[in-house]
């Protein structure tokens, strides 16, 4: 049952974020940098009263130890969710494995690699699990 309620909330807020990007993207456009998208879309967030936090520390877990490599989540929404922010001109396989690697070493579920450098954001919006 709780497993049930969590998907559920997990569900409605992966649908509130890309609805987000969705309406971010409309309003700029593709040709702008990460950190102009990164900035709105933590805003529009924000706006629609939805917890989240930008450029979080992802230490690496190393024999026990917490170590600070310098890693940063773009987002981090509801506690729950990653969003990795990207305008680039085309996904690599690096990018999904960024965002795989900082599922696995957050141990949150579920990811989005959001990619605001296409003519229409849907196109942009790759959804991850970890299944670690």
């Amino acid at each position: 049952m709780a497993d049930s309620l969590e998907r559920q909330r997990l569900d409605r807020l992966s649908a509130s974020v890309v609805d987000a990007a969705i309406t971010v993207h409309s309003a700029l456009g593709p040709g702008l940098l990460e950190s102009a998208y990164e900035a709105c879309l933590v805003h529009e967030l924000s706006e629609r009263g939805i917890p989240v936090a930008s450029q979080v520390t992802l230490p690496v877990k190393y024999r026990g130890t917490s170590v600070d490599a310098g890693y940063r989540l773009d987002m981090v929404v509801g506690g729950v969710l990653i969003i990795e922010v990207k305008a680039v001109e085309k996904v690599l396989p690096i990018h999904s494995a960024q965002l795989l690697t900082y599922l696995k070493l957050s141990g949150m579920k579920v990811g989005f690699l959001m990619n605001f450098n296409t003519s229409l954001m849907r196109d942009g919006i790759t959804r991850m699990v970890n299944k670690f």
